[in-house]
């Protein structure tokens, strides 16, 4: 995730009271708490230059639940994506043979 009010890259930690709690990449700093709205996805760009993996290409949820996120303008439906690409995609997953 990209914090769109000053550029740094952060990892969702957890989602509450309408406000989404991110940390560094790097596991250094304090955790700070940022509005979903200003929270946008990594492009591949971005991840590869902090080292991490690109996005998975050819989910077809992926791209049905970010056609629905784009029209909702974030809320439920961002919360949706982030849920889908963590089951589905994140190296945890992949552990799994997901």
């Amino acid at each position: 995730m990209v914090d769109v009010r000053d550029g740094r890259l952060a990892q969702v930690a957890e989602a509450a009271d309408g406000l989404v709690r991110v940390r560094s990449l790097n596991g250094g700093g304090e955790p700070w708490t940022v509005p979903p709205t200003a929270l946008r996805l990594a492009t591949r760009e971005e991840r590869q230059a902090a080292g991490l993996r690109p996005y998975q290409t050819g989910c077809d949820e992926c791209a049905a639940l970010d056609v629905v996120r784009k029209a909702a303008g974030g809320g439920d439906a961002t919360a949706a994506v982030y849920t889908h690409w963590i089951v589905a995609h994140s190296a945890s997953a992949m552990g799994r043979g997901n």
